[in-house]
C-alpha cells in the first residue's frame, strides 16, 4: 500500500540547508508533495495563505532570531489547527528553546545532527503520533528522565532512612523558606507549639547530622542539611497556607 500523498511547506533561512531539506523530501520521503519554501516569516506566512499544507518543517532561527520559531509553531496553531509541526533545528544546545516549541504545540523536534530527517518521522507525525524525536535528542531527554528519578528515588530513601515524618517535611521546608518557630507554629496544619518544634528541632539535628557534628548547628544548618540528603526539593520549595 502506497503511503498517502501529504503537502509540506519548508521553513528554513539558509540557501544550502533548503537545498540539502529538499533533496531528502525528494529522495526518501515521495509522498510529501513540497509545495513551497520560505526564507523568512513573511514569505512564510504568505505562502500558506495561498495554500494551506499537511505538514509545516519549521527551522527555529530565522534570520539570527531564535525566538521567531516558536512564535511562528504557535500562531500556526491560533490559525490553521490540523496543521502538523515538525522543528528541524540546528539549535542543538537550547533546551530552553525545545521547551518553548513544545510548549507552543510542536509535534516534534528533529536536530539537525545524527539521522537527520527520516522518513519513518515525518510518517509518524503525519499519523498523528505526538513527541516525535529523533537519536540526540531522544538521548537527552532520556538521560535527564533518568536523574529525575535517581533524585525521586534519593529522596524517598532520605525520608525512610533519617525517618521524616509529614511535619518534620513542613518544619524543615518552612525553615528553609525563612520562617521563625513562632511563624511555623503559626501554620493552620501545625498542632505544635514553639516548645516541641525546638525538641523537634534538637532531635533532627540529631537524626540527619553524625555524632561529631552536632554542636552549635543553628535552623538555617539544618534546613540546608535537608536540602542536601534530599529530604527537602528545592524545586518544590513551597509555603504552606496560613
Amino acid at each position: 500500500m502506497e503511503d498517502k500523498k501529504f503537502k509540506v511547506i519548508i521553513v528554513e533561512d539558509v540557501k544550502l540547508e533548503l537545498k540539502g531539506t529538499e533533496e531528502i523530501f525528494r529522495h526518501e520521503i515521495p509522498n510529501a508533495e513540497v509545495i513551497g519554501t520560505a526564507m523568512t516569516e513573511s514569505e512564510f506566512w504568505t505562502l500558506i495563505e495561498s495554500g494551506i499544507p499537511d505538514l509545516v518543517l519549521l527551522d527555529l532561527g530565522l534570520g539570527g532570531s531564535t525566538t521567531i520559531g516558536v512564535d511562528i509553531c504557535r500562531n500556526i496553531f491560533k490559525r490553521y489547527p490540523g496543521v502538523h509541526v515538525l522543528i528541524f533545528t540546528g539549535e542543538i544546545l537550547n533546551e530552553k528553546l525545545w521547551v518553548d516549541v513544545l510548549n507552543a504545540g510542536a509535534d516534534g523536534i528533529i536536530l539537525k545532527t545524527g539521522e537527520l530527517l527520516t522518513k519513518t518521522d515525518v510518517q509518524a507525525v503525519m499519523d498523528g503520533k505526538k513527541l516525535v524525536f529523533n537519536y540526540p535528542i531522544l538521548e537527552k531527554i532520556v538521560d535527564r528522565f533518568k536523574q529525575s528519578v535517581a533524585n525521586d528515588a534519593k529522596r524517598q530513601e532520605a525520608v525512610i532512612s533519617y525517618d521524616i515524618d509529614e511535619y518534620d517535611e513542613r518544619f524543615l521546608r518552612h525553615l528553609a523558606l525563612g520562617y521563625t518557630k513562632d511563624m511555623i507554629a503559626n501554620l493552620k496544619g501545625m498542632p505544635f507549639g514553639v516548645k516541641s518544634l525546638e525538641k523537634r528541632q534538637n532531635d533532627l539535628v540529631n537524626r540527619l547530622f553524625p555524632q561529631g557534628e552536632r554542636i552549635g548547628v543553628n535552623a538555617t544548618r539544618l534546613a540546608v542539611r535537608a536540602l542536601e540528603l534530599r529530604i527537602l526539593d528545592i524545586d518544590n520549595l513551597e509555603a504552606d497556607d496560613e
